[in-house]
């Protein structure tokens, strides 16, 4: 094994390059066996090459990011992080559960099993890339610019807490197709938000690979495992 692949940064971009070309794959075997699946989020665009650029373009976030210590891709020895990452997302999973249970959501939201297996894994890291890896970049980036004599740490929290809102945001504006009272939409739209600020603690705290566990912890049991349930006990 070279130098390179042993040190901590070659290990960053080793465990990168695994989770990326699984994404890609993923998106190709679905394109190929399932098209379609993409289209609510990628119009009509081809869904290979958009995983593609955001592939290319996490890679250059990170590789600002690396070069500052600012975040990483992984931290070895990172066990907590993992386990911290599986236990929030079977949190928030009950959460969402109790709210479907209560008031049922649309049928809409699940992708059939088994291509909701690599659509999830797919559509995750696009998820973390544009909803969490870029805009915080983008912020500290120019927020050191300005202030470069203050320490990047003192922008980090402010900053996660409003990066945290715009997956909730999102969803509430654009992810249910029929309007639900206010008071489920505060529901789902404050689970959601706190699970964004935990995926960002993660990322802050220990490194993306746990920020990614614990979405796919939750999309796992909330689209995949109780997805196939829900469309037989609810529908």
């Amino acid at each position: 094994m070279s130098k390179f692949i042993q040190s901590a940064f070659g290990l960053q971009w080793l465990v990168y390059g695994a989770v990326s070309l699984m994404v890609l794959l993923s998106s190709v075997l679905l394109e190929h066996y399932q098209p379609g699946l993409y289209r609510p989020f990628f119009g009509r665009l081809n869904p290979i090459l958009v995983v593609t650029l955001i592939i290319f373009l996490g890679a250059a976030l990170f590789h600002y990011l690396i070069s500052r210590d600012y975040f990483f891709i992984f931290r070895p020895g990172n066990g907590r992080g993992l386990l911290l990452a599986v236990a929030f997302g079977a949190v928030f999973f009950l959460v969402i559960f109790v709210i479907d249970w209560l008031v049922v959501l649309p049928q809409d939201i699940n992708r059939p099993f088994p291509a909701s297996l690599p659509f999830y894994f797919s559509i995750g890291f696009v998820v973390e890339i544009l909803f969490h890896v870029l805009p915080l970049t983008l912020l500290l980036a120019l927020l050191t610019s300005i202030f470069p004599r203050t320490p990047w740490q003192s922008f980090v929290w402010p900053l996660i807490g409003l990066v945290a809102l715009l997956e909730p945001l999102f969803q509430t504006a654009f992810g249910f197709s029929r309007p639900y009272p206010w008071w489920v939409m505060l529901l789902i739209a404050c689970n959601i938000y706190l699970i964004n600020l935990a995926q960002l603690y993660l990322f802050q705290r220990y490194d993306f690979l746990s920020m990614y566990t614990l979405r796919l912890v939750y999309y796992t049991l909330w689209h995949i495992l109780w997805g196939i349930l829900r469309l037989r006990i609810l529908f």
